[in-house]
């Protein structure tokens, strides 16, 4: 039986799919996300606080390391199957980045299957947010022989960008307040999570059915390199966990940050960088392909991985 937050998703899809009239109030989507940002990065940090800081930088030297790798994967792969120098960098940059809904539907599709994974796992997530986006942008700017990027512009809304400043603030907040600071908070940012996740997929349901129109104009190419490309990642992803030593939770939350994909965080930066890529080409392969495909058969799959390897 599907998750029933992933049944949101398809709520809001089949939605605008029909022309439904269904519309969250405006506001609600931004409010939502930074809500659930916030969230992941204190039941991150909380986990951190319990731990030597020094049994984490082998997993923050690997997630940085997998962050910057996967564009120097994708661009030639990219550019072999016929996509621009422009579009292949911004494709390159939106997928060495990461999606945190997927990480936190992946959290919820294990805790229903009773599988345990790293309580510190939001901290993967804050790590892999950016150095894709960087890769990317120094690749694309390598190869172009430009070199007019505002990169104080660039670097600011990289890492100063709201994803970026609510996924770490959480994690200092909460490896700073530790357990007893944390209980007053859990009845606003832990009880209520999955509600909240549920509200905030039904939004996203109603975006990529807005979208699907732009799968067609676009055509099977990107779908192929979409779908393809979180299936090839999630395999790298998998091989890190398992080197690293990570639970088989942790393995197939690893496998499936490698696999997704950013629709937040990546847009902005990319378009900084590469003003003349297609914006819709890449935030359509992002959110209206990666995402429910990594939402209804990816998150399974990697898990189907993980316990493979391990």
């Amino acid at each position: 039986m599907p998750d029933a937050i992933v049944l949101f998703f398809v709520l809001g899809l089949i939605a605008r799919l029909v022309r439904s009239d269904l519309r969250l109030p405006d506001g609600l989507y931004d409010m939502l996300s930074f809500y659930l940002l916030l969230a992941i990065g204190l039941k991150g940090g909380l986990e951190v606080s319990r731990q030597p800081v020094a049994e984490l930088l082998p997993q923050v030297a690997a997630c940085v390391g997998l962050g910057l790798s996967i564009p120097l994967m994708l661009l030639p792969v990219l550019r072999r199957i016929g996509f621009s120098a422009a579009d292949s960098a911004s494709l390159a940059g939106h997928y060495g980045s990461v999606s945190v809904v997927t990480f936190a539907v992946a959290c919820a599709y294990l805790l229903r299957l009773g599988i345990p994974y790293e309580g510190h796992a939001a901290l993967w997530v804050a790590l892999m947010e950016a150095p894709g986006l960087v890769a990317a942008i120094f690749l694309s700017r390598l190869r172009s022989g430009r070199a007019q990027t505002d990169w104080k512009k660039l670097g600011h809304d990289v890492f100063l960008g709201k994803s970026v400043l609510l996924l770490v603030g959480g994690l200092l907040i909460g490896a700073a307040a530790g357990d007893a600071g944390m209980a007053p908070l859990s009845p606003v940012f832990v009880d209520p999570f999955k509600g909240v996740l549920a509200l905030f997929l039904l939004e996203l349901g109603l975006v990529v059915g807005g979208r699907w129109g732009e799968v067609r104009q676009f055509g099977l190419r990107l779908v192929g390199f979409a779908i393809g490309a979180p299936l090839l990642l999630a395999v790298a992803g998998a091989l890190t966990g398992k080197l690293l030593g990570l639970s088989v939770g942790g393995t197939a939350l690893m496998a499936t940050l490698a696999a997704s994909a950013s629709y937040i965080a990546a847009p902005t930066a990319m378009r900084i960088a590469v003003p003349e890529a297609n914006a819709a080409l890449a935030i359509t392969a992002s959110l209206a392909i990666t995402f429910p495909f990594n939402l209804v058969l990816g998150i399974p799959l990697y898990l189907a991985l993980a316990q493979f390897i391990r």
